[in-house]
């Protein structure tokens, strides 16, 4: 044991707790086989942790002494509970008979076992949202408040879905483990999306009264970053590349009431050159392997238009460039409307404004509030105020967030 003045016990274990308490927690899912007895067994161990500790100084190892010392409390617990249901006996069997992890933990197996809580909450089998509600509640440690706060639901919404979840889980028998390599191209896609995912309701909130929401952005770079280190892949370390760069001019996007600031009127020099500097060398480091997918590109795109150090010598040739290999690796219509604005900055409104046109003939965005702001936003440059007023207005109809709604309408009135 380390010698420390008790005094100094308290703030190490709540330091200890902040940064570590997901990595003793995922490896207790992976020693107790359940959430909830994990969730509660490190709850136990810290709690214990600051008494002992007090008493015989700090542990060599803290992390293995809290993983060792929750175990032994979920066998108590599972002890105390087998009277009210028999079930519990052979949990309680298995991990008497179960190695004591303390001698043998390391920090590899610490750091395998977050990867197998990531791939475990992001399994195809669970629904999406649920992924997205375990994978913030189980890795990222949110409370369920706060989940809800940030994608605008209830409580009990955010609740049942991760009970939902967990049930999955249990019930279908998905293993706590990291894919094997056949299974990893659609289990590491799960992962990307869900971690995608989270980060866009940040970026961009799809409702609400605010443009972003700093809190799920960082999550999901957190997320990013923990991912790369542990699974060094193309596309994952496309996908951080992508975040940061991304992330790199919040603070030029809204002015100081909350509205929006298009990027073509953003002031520059508020963008986080650190954040440019890392996502941009980490998209070439991803180029150079050859196994890049759209994560990456996307990646590149964004990094062109942080190397512009103003609007007219953004290089739309090129972004238009890796729209087009975006486009073959993975057609969509939202990738075919965005390639339409980078021509129509290139080559002018009009021959922006006939793409668009045949995309919202196809039907497939009709109901896309941002296709009908492109095509307001054409018109207008095109001097045609009146087929402006009318995509504003069906605009209108169909955005939910508030901030965006605000822009749509001062567009509007401009036009009056």
């Amino acid at each position: 044991m380390v010698d420390e003045d008790r005094q100094d016990v308290r703030q190490f274990v709540d330091e200890l707790y902040r940064t570590e308490s997901r990595r003793v927690f995922a490896t207790l899912v992976r020693l107790l086989g359940d959430f909830d007895l994990a969730e509660e067994a490190m709850h136990d161990a810290f709690t214990s942790a600051f008494v002992k500790w007090q008493e015989e100084g700090i542990p060599r190892n803290p992390r293995a002494w809290l993983v060792s010392t929750g175990r032994f409390k979920a066998i108590d617990t599972i002890r105390r509970r087998v009277r009210f249901d028999e079930s519990l006996g052979d949990i309680a069997r298995r991990l008497d008979n179960d190695q004591d992890p303390f001698d043998s933990i390391d920090e590899e197996s610490i750091e395998d076992d977050r990867l197998r809580l990531i791939f475990t909450c992001c399994h195809p089998a669970i629904a999406p949202n649920a992924q997205v509600a375990l994978t913030l509640r189980e890795v990222c440690g949110l409370r369920t408040e706060e989940i809800a706060s940030a994608f605008l639901t209830t409580p009990p919404t955010i609740a049942q879905r991760i009970v939902r979840g967990k049930q999955k889980i249990r019930d279908a028998g998905i293993p706590f483990e990291i894919p094997t390599i056949p299974q990893m191209p659609q289990r590491l896609d799960s992962v990307l999306s869900v971690i995608y995912l989270v980060f866009n309701e940040g970026y961009s909130a799809s409702s609400g009264d605010q443009v972003t929401r700093r809190d799920l952005s960082e999550e999901a770079i957190r997320l990013g970053r923990l991912l790369a280190e542990l699974l060094p892949d193309a596309e994952v370390i496309g996908l951080l590349a992508l975040m940061l760069i991304q992330e790199s001019r919040r603070a030029a996007r809204t002015s100081d009431s909350g509205d929006i600031i298009l990027l073509e009127e953003q002031d520059r020099s508020l963008w986080a050159q650190p954040y440019i500097v890392e996502g941009t060398e980490l998209v070439q480091q991803a180029l150079q392997t050859g196994r890049f997918g759209v994560y990456t590109i996307q990646a590149a795109i964004a990094a062109v238009h942080a190397e512009a150090a103003t609007p007219d010598d953004t290089d739309w040739a090129q972004i238009i460039a890796l729209y087009d290999v975006l486009a073959r690796i993975e057609p969509s219509p939202v990738v075919a409307l965005n390639r339409a604005v980078a021509v129509a900055m290139r080559d002018g409104p009009a021959a922006g404004l006939t793409l668009i046109d045949a995309i919202l003939a196809e039907g497939s965005l009709s109901d896309y509030h941002l296709a009908h702001a492109a095509r307001a936003d054409l018109c207008r440059r095109m001097g045609n105020t009146s087929d402006a007023a009318h995509a504003y207005r069906r605009a209108l109809e169909l955005v939910k967030q508030e901030p965006e709604r605000r822009f749509l309408e001062e567009r509007l009135k401009q036009l009056d």
